[in-house]
């Protein structure tokens, strides 16, 4: 079988592939559109880092592709749905570069407060004298601020610790209990900006996350905070981050991630002498490389030779002749937990599952996998796998209880998602029709039908006359096609709920625009 390789990746994982037996190697960095094309025809396996697209076009031309595995976390250069449609397993190493990132934020931390890169600069053009225009600060006493206590927001708290820092942590998902046994002290946002000296982002880039601190965040700002961004690009609203430094509010940052990357070469953040740039290096180590390579290495060849998935983000460790015939209920089940997730955001505190008919004679320990990682990833990021979602549940205090119920409401198999939220129930179910086709049919207390997939916008509307005419108006001037509307309500004249599947998202603008007519009460889409 044939393993191909088209980005760089360490000799400690080409070796493996070398020497595994029934594997032939193809190591073809930096091969042109073209080339890529043709190599794909034949393997069995593509391994990838940041460098290749995976679109749905080179998946279309590769009918013997078992596997595409990433060299690294995130996957945004590989389309995940498509691969799933094809029955092509996607792996990634979530943990392989953690220690490696939360090297480089706290590196950046001490560079940013030391004035090193500065310094640098003005000894080699010749300047010796300026040592108080590199006036640094301390960070012993200081207090540091964690945006997202996930698995590296954590290795950084660690290191803040012992450096004598005091740290406040912001999670929504993440217990206060948990965040004091590691030493910290939960907080609100506002709190968090408030009172920090030093800001290290680590959440995931979100609908929630995008741009979280922007102009409001900067205005409340601790006057002199100094901002650490070794998480994603898009976190930070650079424009507004020129001129919170500008104004003397914000006293400094230091970046490894851009919101486009790389980024023009006359970004207004490189005129600024408070600013340190770094290209994307926190996985950039050699210690990192090895290990991500050896971790993909091994997980592909025990695909290929046991049939043994690992780290998979659109299935589950399983064999394959399980994955066949569970794999329209994994589907369902993701989908029903990410689906849930982006209309409840926040304060998550319980998770029940019941699975009827039919679906309560399977094995049903995979599916919850499933509807966990679909749960907790548009929280979390790519982080979060089939592996790690029940650990990563019970880290945020979640607690999962799982049932089963021959009660299929008419059904032939039905899953049923219910989710407490500081303290407020909201359920969702999911059913398999015919030719294994998965479908929503109960949002909370109203039946209703729609596919699960692509861009759906969910409307609470007043029923009345009008609003529907209203939505189509706002869609078609817009330009975003309707594929299929279900509208559903339990009495005339009374509360209803809309889902309308859509061929392309539709802007803030446009939900802006729905949620502020009269009768519509709110206006959320979801991506699945």
């Amino acid at each position: 079988m044939k393993v191909l390789v088209t980005d760089r990746l360490s000799e400690e994982g080409l070796e493996v592939f070398r020497r595994a037996e029934g594997l032939r190697l193809d190591y073809r960095p930096g091969a042109s559109a073209s080339e890529l094309l043709e190599a794909v025809r034949d393997a069995s396996a593509l391994i990838v880092r940041g460098g290749t697209s995976v679109c749905a076009e080179l998946l279309a031309e590769a009918p013997l592709l078992r596997v595409v595995g990433r060299a690294g976390i995130s996957v945004e250069n590989i389309d995940v749905a498509a691969a799933s449609r094809r029955g092509v397993v996607v792996m990634n190493t979530p943990f392989g570069s953690a220690v490696t990132s939360a090297e480089h934020s706290i590196a950046l931390l001490l560079a940013l407060c030391r004035c090193i890169p500065q310094g640098d600069r003005s000894l080699r053009a010749g300047l010796w004298q300026q040592r108080d225009r590199h006036l640094g600060v301390e960070v012993a006493g200081k207090t540091l601020g964690i945006l997202g206590a996930g698995r590296i927001g954590r290795l950084v708290l660690e290191r803040a610790l012992a450096l004598r820092m005091r740290v406040l942590v912001h999670d929504p998902y993440v217990s206060a209990a948990t965040v004091r046994d590691m030493g910290a002290e939960p907080v609100s946002f506002d709190a968090l900006l408030f009172g920090s000296d030093f800001l290290a982002v680590h959440v995931p880039l979100t609908h929630e996350t995008a741009n979280i601190l922007g102009e409001e965040a900067f205005a409340k700002i601790k006057q002199g905070c100094r901002i650490v961004n070794c998480a994603q690009g898009g976190l930070v609203d650079e424009d507004a981050l020129v001129r919170a430094i500008q104004s003397g509010r914000v006293a400094g940052a230091a970046l490894d991630v851009f919101a486009k990357e790389p980024p023009d070469r006359n970004h207004p953040l490189f005129q600024l002498e408070q600013v340190i740039c770094t290209p994307h290096l926190r996985a950039s180590t050699r210690d990192a490389q090895a290990g991500v390579a050896l971790q993909i290495a091994r997980q592909v060849t025990d695909f290929l030779r046991k049939g043994e998935i690992h780290n998979a983000l659109n299935v589950p460790a399983m064999g394959v002749e399980q994955l066949a015939k569970l794999r329209p209920y994994l589907q369902l089940a993701e989908r029903l937990g990410s689906f849930q997730a982006q209309l409840r955001t926040g304060g998550l505190q319980k998770v029940l599952i019941e699975y009827a008919g039919e679906a309560s004679r399977l094995d049903t320990a995979p599916l919850t996998l499933a509807l966990l990682k679909g749960l907790l990833e548009p929280m979390l990021g790519a982080m979060v796998n089939y592996v790690n979602a029940p650990h990563l549940a019970k880290e945020q205090g979640i607690e999962v209880v799982e049932s089963r119920s021959t009660r299929s409401e008419g059904f032939t198999s039905l899953l049923r998602l219910s989710t407490v939220h500081a303290g407020t129930a909201y359920s969702v179910w999911g059913a398999i029709f015919a030719e294994n086709e998965g479908r929503i049919v109960r949002l909370d207390d109203y039946p209703v039908e729609t596919l699960p997939e692509g861009t759906v916008l969910v409307l609470r509307n007043n029923d009345r006359p009008g609003v529907v005419a209203f939505v189509g108006k706002v869609l078609a001037e817009a330009g975003v096609n309707i594929a299929w509307m279900n509208l559903s309500r339990r009495k005339i004249q009374g509360r209803a709920v809309t889902l309308i599947n859509l061929d392309s998202p539709a802007s803030e603008e446009v939900l802006k625009r729905l949620a502020g007519y009269a009768d519509i009460l709110s206006a959320q889409q979801v991506s699945l």
